[in-house]
């Protein structure tokens, strides 16, 4: 099974660390995502960049809405991701239990699958 692995993080975080707490937090993450590599499962990862430069749509009955981050209401953001391949859902608890996000932030643990919850 493919499962993806969301770093959901407090917004302010980011605003609060130093450069050199950043470049830190961003090397534990790229060793961990290299040994995902070198074992095989790692099918794709990013960082992505604060709410504060995202857009959020939505179309409702034709009328398209466009709102500018940061999304005041929102207590965390997704802060990155790692997808993952070939895993059960233990074997991907336990490697979400292994990134150094954990420490800092929660990291959510979806397999992929299709959009509606209904039998197939």
């Amino acid at each position: 099974m493919s499962y993806l692995l969301l770093v959901m993080e407090e917004p302010e975080r980011r605003r609060s660390l130093s450069a050199d707490e950043g470049r830190a937090a961003l090397a534990r993450m790229v060793r961990f995502a290299d040994g995902l590599e070198r074992r095989g499962v790692l099918k794709a990862r990013d960082s992505l960049t604060s709410d504060a430069r995202g857009v959020r749509v939505r179309v409702r009955d034709g009328k398209r809405t466009v709102v500018d981050g940061p999304f005041t209401e929102a207590k965390e953001i997704v802060g990155g991701f790692f997808l993952l391949d070939g895993l059960t859902k233990e074997e991907a608890v336990a490697i979400a239990s292994e990134c150094p996000a954990t420490e800092w932030a929660t990291v959510e643990v979806r397999e992929i699958g299709h959009c509606w919850e209904g039998n197939e």
